[in-house]
């Protein structure tokens, strides 16, 4: 079943991901080609601005981000996130990302989730987050970021998942699993 590398074929590195076409060796040593897009990986982000920890989980407010995606051509509704730099930890991205975008700092953090979104023809992984005990700031994007932040409840932003109302992965993953992980509570 492994695949074995032989030799590129072509490599494109753009601002945010790149892109490669290798040739590879198949389990029968015959020669196939893998196209593939190369990502850093990312980090996104449950901002809690009500911690799920003292309070009714479908209640807590949560600071969600609006933003236009262009491939799909519509605003999306989406949990804070963004592109790991280099050698950067999770943490440090989380900690970045949830700045840049909502103005929030958080007092504390915790892991739920990594995963690959299309393993298929990607090597992105998206670690998910949770955050409570948030401090309100001016966020800064970057200056080809154009989004608003947007705070409903938990509740409200679980129905949207159910309904297909909010359709990006990472915020339906998220939004799934820290269900799942503060039910329990």
């Amino acid at each position: 079943m492994i695949e074995k590398f032989s030799k590129q074929h072509f490599s494109y590195s753009g601002k945010a991901v790149g892109f490669r076409s290798d040739e590879i060796i198949l389990p029968n040593k015959n020669k196939a080609y893998r196209e593939y897009l190369t990502h850093p990986g990312a980090v996104a982000v449950i901002p809690f601005i009500d911690s799920p920890h003292k309070n009714s989980l479908l209640n807590c407010r949560v600071a969600l981000v609006e933003q236009f995606r262009y491939p799909v051509r519509l605003i999306t509704q989406e949990l804070p996130a963004g592109k790991m730099d280099g050698k950067e930890s999770a943490s440090k991205c989380l900690a970045r990302e949830l700045k840049e975008e909502t103005g929030y700092t958080a007092l504390r953090f915790g892991r739920m989730i990594s995963y690959w979104p299309t393993p298929a023809f990607s090597n992105e992984v998206i670690h998910i987050y949770w955050a409570d005990g948030l401090k309100k700031g001016k966020n800064n994007p970057d200056e080809d970021e154009f989004l608003r932040v947007k705070t409903m409840t938990f509740g409200e932003m679980l129905k949207k998942v159910q309904t297909g109302k909010i359709r990006d992965s990472k915020t339906v993953i998220g939004v799934l699993y820290a269900f799942t992980l503060f039910q329990k509570n």
